[in-house]
């Protein structure tokens, strides 16, 4: 019988044998190397399978060229990232223009009792919306050349949307820092939007020219029996300030509604609430204009949604076009994320499970600072559409 000793001894050699025979097996490449090849070589040197024949190939733009910032901007749609999404949104703004001109269908029916600003006037019925930075900021150039030259067909806003569109023909605007405080400012009657200043002396001079206005419209409610909606209350404000530099003024010349569901979440709000103090009964009707907005989504022959910024007025123009089972073309320019479920980050795709975006559409979403965007998508769409158009017809004059 062997000792335990010599047991432990066998089994020890037999031990070292296995293990002998296992680095022998994975000898090479410091121990590595398995029977069917190296792993690391395997795993990065993965092959790949052929993508196809049409698949987009990176290509930023070349200086050497010189300097031609429309073939810069579309470069824009091979460079990846948000370059990319931005030739996307040029794309589709492109898709409801080229929509927007085809005519009517020779069996589309105007509604006899329409409003004049309610008119489906083009095949593809363009809803423009935008929060009130835009206003604040340079965009609001931006956007009155859009309304100037009728290129859009319906405006939602916010309440400072159309104040500070307003208050700017009667005051400016100034650039400023991020990092002002608070507290110095307050004490100076400055008030900051970002790194932009807004003296308060702005919004008094907007008190004394809007209060002789709303009386006018409080008289014509208890004599005539006009029903006032903020809508209609927006056009009359434009009509009023009668300036060439005020979207309002556009919209109203040109017949574009200008909805605005929360007008008195601002400085107009401000100036009803003061108002209604000192003469009480002016009435906003907000369901008419819900009426109205809806109506047009429906009558549409195509929609197309371009909204910058969200909130509220992303929703509102969303929630129109749900009643028609969604927009047929559709582009949203913010900064948010969808990631705390906000309807102001949620991407186009969440609103196609709403309806509110056709399923067979292609909307697009960038994500990016629409004073920097904005501008840039409106040149090489809407500007460049309409200055093409303005060529043409000179042309035709000319022969």
């Amino acid at each position: 019988m062997a000792s335990a000793e010599t047991s432990t001894i066998a089994n020890s050699s037999s031990a070292m044998k296995r293990d002998s025979d296992g680095m022998n097996k994975n000898s090479g490449n410091g121990g590595i190397e398995s029977l069917d090849g190296d792993i690391a070589r395997d795993a990065v040197f993965m092959p790949s399978t052929t993508l196809p024949a049409e698949t987009p190939i990176v290509q930023g733009y070349d200086f050497n060229q010189g300097i031609d910032y429309h073939k810069l901007l579309a470069s824009y749609h091979f460079s990846g990232f948000q370059a990319t999404s931005f030739g996307l949104a040029v794309q589709e703004v492109k898709r409801m223009l080229d929509c927007r001109m085809k005519p009517l269908p020779s069996d589309f029916c105007q509604s006899i009792d329409v409003e004049p600003c309610l008119e489906i006037r083009n095949n593809c019925t363009i809803f423009l919306g935008y929060t009130s930075n835009m206003s604040s900021c340079g965009v609001r150039e931006t956007i009155r050349f859009l309304a100037e030259h009728r290129l859009i067909d319906c405006i939602v806003s916010t309440a400072g949307g159309i104040e500070e569109d307003l208050i700017k023909c009667l005051a400016p605007t100034f650039i400023g820092d991020w990092h002002l405080k608070g507290a110095d400012l307050r004490k100076q009657g400055i008030n900051r939007i970002g790194n932009l200043l807004v003296p308060n002396d702005n919004y008094c001079k907007f008190e004394d020219w809007i209060m002789p206005h709303l009386d006018q419209m409080l008289r014509e409610q208890k004599e005539l029996g006009t029903v006032w909606s903020p809508s209609r209350v927006i056009a009359r404000l434009g009509k009023e300030m009668n300036d060439k530099s005020c979207i309002a003024y556009w919209a109203c010349k040109n017949n574009i509604p200008v909805f605005s569901p929360a007008l008195t979440d601002g400085s107009i709000g401000d100036m009803m609430y003061f108002h209604s103090i000192a003469k009480p009964g002016l009435i906003l009707d907000i369901i008419s204009d819900l009426r109205r907005i809806n109506d047009l989504a429906k009558r549409s022959v195509n929609t197309g949604m371009l909204i910058v910024g969200g909130g509220v007025v992303k929703h509102h123009i969303c929630n129109a076009n749900l009643m028609r089972n969604g927009a047929d073309f559709s582009v949203f320019v913010n900064t948010s994320s969808e990631w705390d479920g906000s309807d102001s980050g949620a991407r186009p795709d969440e609103a196609v499970s709403w309806g509110k975006i056709r399923i067979e559409a292609r909307p697009v979403k960038v994500y990016g600072e629409a004073s920097f965007v904005f501008p840039l998508l409106v040149g090489e769409t809407f500007a460049k559409h309409h200055h093409e158009q303005q060529k043409q017809q000179q042309v035709k004059d000319v022969q």
